[in-house]
């Protein structure tokens, strides 16, 4: 008997790894047919990436490059629906009886002045792309383009959408207001991919479950009563005040948060003042605050509110004024378990086990998050951009180190970002729509 169960084992394990090999045979294949096409098109993906770099526009002023976007994919086929939520825009490929897949590129760009020295930096003063957003519309454009040709090899519904203003936060909700999920067809998967400035062009990392932070942002006037700086008996000094505040701000995370749940309180601009002998009445202080749960995040804002009132008292000063901007808030992003076992295995038999990498999750956000929390299954994954050689020297500690997202020296390399970025994307639809 125990025989008999041991042989029927083998016989169920043989069968499986048969079917895996099967799908992976079939997954390369149709990879290589992916990118054929996306070979027949690149010079024109290169010169749109080219374009968007060098003329980028600040969120919820997307106007030409909404256009932009708009014009290219009507011409594929999809019905555009414009000035969604705004700047946003909305196309819809429908493809008999099947799964809706949306597919996000956010659009706006950075008020950051480029440094890169690019022939085709950007034309617009104090204007940049700087966090790769121009890479993940041309990636957009490119995979709209192979889906639509490829229509035999899938089925149901695509949703391609441009969202403006991610960088402040509101993109997302604005188009969900004005009826995302309402007036278009509803998706049963929501997919994006964004640039990785740390990791050869090539790769992919993902993140499954949490992968990105809350984030919120904070506003304290601190007052004061003013004078001369020769006389500080006679003032209340919010400058003194205001650094009181801010190191006091630091026990948030050290001394109130556990260890364990990952949280940021910084202070990124103070200004007060205007010469150095005279005390101000104000100082205003800017907070970008991140944690990965809810309940460390509402902790966190009321323990703001408590310093800075409790640092004013101390020193006798009037109530300070703390505005918690819920503009700009972003929920935390998770990817979806299941989803993105499914998209990422898919990834790992085309680009291969070693272009593919988990990474932990990190404290930036981004407004696609909030298509998750509407509960869709949402995925979102980081594209490589950047030479190979020039991630080797960083490792090696020399002096050429990476520049982050949003540094005015940032740019993702063309050839074969784009390649990698629709290759992967198609690849991702396909797992989920292909026949």
């Amino acid at each position: 008997m125990l025989t008999r169960l041991i042989l029927l084992c083998l016989l169920i394990w043989a069968g499986q790894q048969t079917a895996l090999r099967s799908e992976g045979d079939a997954s390369r294949k149709q990879a290589g047919e992916v990118k054929r096409r996306i070979a027949a098109q690149y010079d024109q993906l290169e010169a749109l990436y080219k374009q968007l770099h060098a003329h980028p526009e600040l969120s919820l002023r997307e106007v030409q490059t909404a256009a932009r976007l708009a014009k290219e994919i009507r011409a594929i086929g999809f019905d555009v629906t414009e000035k969604v939520g705004g700047t946003g825009i909305v196309a819809v490929l429908k493809n008999g009886a099947g799964p809706v897949v949306l597919v996000r590129t956010d659009m706006d760009a950075l008020p950051v002045v480029e440094r890169t020295g690019l022939p085709y930096a950007s034309t617009e003063a104090g204007v940049m792309h700087a966090c790769g957003h121009d890479m993940h519309m041309t990636c957009w454009v490119g995979t709209a383009r192979v889906l639509a040709e490829l229509k035999d090899r899938w089925q149901g519904t695509l949703v391609f959408i441009g969202q403006p203003a991610e960088e402040i936060g509101s993109g997302a909700r604005q188009m969900l207001a004005a009826g995302l999920f309402a007036k278009f067809p509803r998706p049963d998967f929501c997919l994006m991919l964004h640039c990785d400035s740390f990791a050869p062009y090539g790769s992919i990392a993902f993140t499954n479950g949490p992968a990105l932070a809350n984030a919120g942002a904070v506003e304290i006037v601190v007052r004061g009563k003013g004078g001369h700086g020769a006389a500080p008996h006679t003032t209340i000094d919010p400058v003194v005040l205001a650094s009181r505040i801010v190191l006091d701000l630091q026990t948030l995370v050290s001394r109130e948060t556990n260890p364990t749940d990952p949280a940021v309180v910084t202070v990124g601009s103070i200004h007060g003042g205007t010469k150095g002998n005279i005390i101000p009445s104000k100082v205003t202080l800017q907070l970008t605050v991140r944690s990965t749960k809810d309940s460390v995040h509402q902790h966190l804002l009321e323990g703001i509110r408590r310093i800075a009132e409790a640092d004013a008292r101390g020193a006798n000063a009037p109530p300070p004024e703390v505005t918690i901007d819920s503009e700009e808030f972003t929920p935390a992003l998770v990817n979806d378990s299941q989803l993105t076992r499914r998209i990422v295995s898919t990834f790992k038999e085309v680009l291969g086990e070693d272009k593919v990498r988990e990474r932990s999750p990190v404290l930036g956000a981004d407004d696609f998050s909030r298509y998750g929390r509407e509960g869709i299954p949402i995925f979102m994954y980081q594209l490589g951009t950047v030479s190979p050689d020039r991630v080797a020297q960083a490792a090696k500690g020399s002096a050429a180190q990476l520049p982050s997202l949003h540094s005015d020296l940032y740019y993702p390399v063309p050839e074969p970002s784009i390649k990698t970025g629709v290759l992967t994307m198609c690849m991702a639809v396909l797992s989920l729509l292909g026949k």
